[in-house]
């Protein structure tokens, strides 16, 4: 059994973990902490594991997580910073679900998260978490960085076009639409029932800190400058997130519907739709899929995209699961067989 460890146990991607990890057969939870927390029992925050697990939160303690195989930090950005190497010194390995490591250039990090980077020493042994582009690289990682959820939806979606040299140097873009859940647990007026309900809004549109996380991967995929414009939005909804890519590929005579399936063919959490298919985010909800559908109108050259993510599971905590499997020569969907919700 894995003896593992949560670093930052109370918000949403913290408890997607535990509610994933509790039935994982291949999983021993041994500590979750919080400091604000401690002493609480788990199922007390969390009434969803009454009856799973009995533990209580803790004060984060090196000792006990370097006592685990793996640790997870599912923390606000900057809290991995100050703990990462300690605990990997101790040989346990850590996942981290912040924006910590996911970001190779220390300024260009700086830049989009108006801190100092906390640990550019260890940043070079990050390994990004995206099993469909990194799979080999994550079996012998000792600290991965999980890919964002707006990122997530938008590399699947693009990765075949790039990696294939299809598109001509031009502007892509992604219009993404998320769930409240992804602005996180804290309480902010901007979340709240009374403004998220009935109502849709762009923003990030001057730029979002995803925006360099994905030109980092898709740049890597493509192995070229690439411009994008990325436009998020919040919308009337819990979870899910929605990514409608575009592209202009003029006189292309491929066939994309062969090309998207056949490149993730032997990906148990990417589904390529039939050609013509809109996936919804409730086809999701839940679970770790990625569902794509990928439309091409030959006679104008544009290429239209869809790629829909659960944000919490394949565009976090199930993720994060998924690359814990790897590392540790699981079955890859050990625990992340869970069918989507609905309705």
């Amino acid at each position: 059994m894995i003896k593992v460890g949560i670093v930052g146990g109370t918000g949403y991607t913290g408890v997607e973990l535990l509610r994933i990890l509790v039935n994982h057969p291949g999983v021993e939870l041994k500590v979750i902490t919080s400091r604000s927390e401690e002493g609480l029992p788990v199922a007390d925050m969390f009434p969803n594991l009454r009856g799973h697990t009995d533990l209580k939160f803790s004060v984060p303690d090196t000792d006990a997580l370097g006592a685990c195989d793996v640790v997870f930090f599912a923390t606000p950005h900057g809290v991995a910073h100050a703990m990462a190497e300690e605990i990997l010194n101790t040989g346990t390995r850590v996942i981290d679900l912040s924006a910590d490591f996911r970001i190779k250039d220390v300024p260009t990090w700086e830049k989009w998260y108006g801190q100092p980077h906390g640990a550019p020493g260890i940043l070079p042994q990050a390994v990004y978490g995206l099993p469909e582009t990194n799979r080999e690289a994550i079996k012998t990682a000792q600290l991965i960085a999980v890919p964002g959820c707006y990122p997530t939806s938008v590399e699947l979606g693009y990765l075949p076009l790039l990696e294939n040299n299809l598109l001509p140097e031009q502007m892509l873009i992604a219009d993404c639409k998320s769930g409240a859940s992804g602005a996180g647990k804290a309480a902010k007026v901007s979340s709240l029932l009374c403004e998220v309900s009935e109502s849709m809004n762009a923003y990030g549109v001057a730029g979002h800190r995803h925006l360099p996380e994905i030109l980092q991967e898709l740049e890597r995929a493509a192995d070229k400058t690439v411009n994008l414009t990325f436009v998020p939005h919040l919308t009337p909804m819990i979870r899910g997130i929605h990514s409608t890519l575009y592209a202009q590929a003029p006189g292309l005579e491929q066939d994309l519907q062969a090309l998207y399936e056949a490149r993730y063919a032997d990906e148990p959490f990417v589904d390529v739709m039939p050609a013509g298919s809109q996936p919804s985010t409730r086809s999701v909800k839940g679970s770790n899929m990625c569902r794509i559908a990928v439309h091409h109108h030959k006679e104008t050259g544009q290429i239209i995209v869809l790629s829909v993510i659960d944000n919490l599971v394949k565009g976090a905590s199930g993720q994060a699961i998924q690359n814990m499997n790897i590392m540790f020569g699981l079955e890859e969907d050990m625990g992340l067989k869970q069918v989507a919700l609905l309705p």
